[in-house]
């Protein structure tokens, strides 16, 4: 299906006439960004559970599935790969403090990856506009994957929690721009 103009039109005046609730979930987003900057702690814990409830769910869905694939080998394989998803769901809820230390390790590792790999990118393609850019933010990355490393494992009680109270933060002011936007 192709948007026309006037299903296009039609969407943004349906959006617009709910620009308050843009609003509104703004607003809340940077209140629940607040309090998770006033507690690190207790937002590293709940970004734990978000990940561990995440995880429970992915494996019973692979379990469920497990049961439906018609040859044997393939049922062993998405069925230990759903006990091993369940079983790290429970793990984090178990122990939210270890499981923190084990994300924030994750965290630190794929940001040092992610920031190399994009540096190298960008400096691969140097006589293009913009490359300076990409290489900037991979360095950044990098560099802030090395200053979780330095820390770790002492910083896995805060990080995690900071990177949600940034995350809510961020997404608060965009929804709270957009909704203004839509006003106008």
């Amino acid at each position: 299906m192709t948007l026309n103009g006037d299903v296009l039109k039609t969407a943004i005046g349906q959006t617009r006439a709910k620009w308050g609730w843009f609003v509104a979930l703004g607003v809340l987003l940077l209140i629940f960004g607040a309090i998770a900057f006033a507690n690190l702690f207790i937002a590293t814990v709940a970004s734990v559970y978000v990940v561990g409830w995440l995880m429970l769910m992915a494996g019973v869905i692979e379990i469920v599935h497990a049961f439906g694939v018609k040859t044997w080998g393939r049922f062993f394989y998405w069925l230990l790969s759903g006990l091993l998803y369940a079983v790290a769901g429970f793990f984090a809820f178990d122990n939210p403090l270890l499981a923190s230390t084990v994300l924030t390790l994750l965290l630190a590792v794929t940001l040092i990856a992610s920031g190399v790999l994009r540096a190298w990118v960008g400096f691969s393609h140097r006589p293009e506009s913009g490359w300076g850019w990409i290489v900037a933010a991979g360095l950044i990355s990098a560099l802030a994957g090395l200053i979780i490393a330095m820390g770790w494992p002492v910083n896995s009680v805060w990080v995690l929690g900071l990177f949600l109270a940034i995350d809510l933060i961020f997404q608060g002011w965009t929804f709270i721009a957009v909704g203004l936007a839509l006003k106008k």
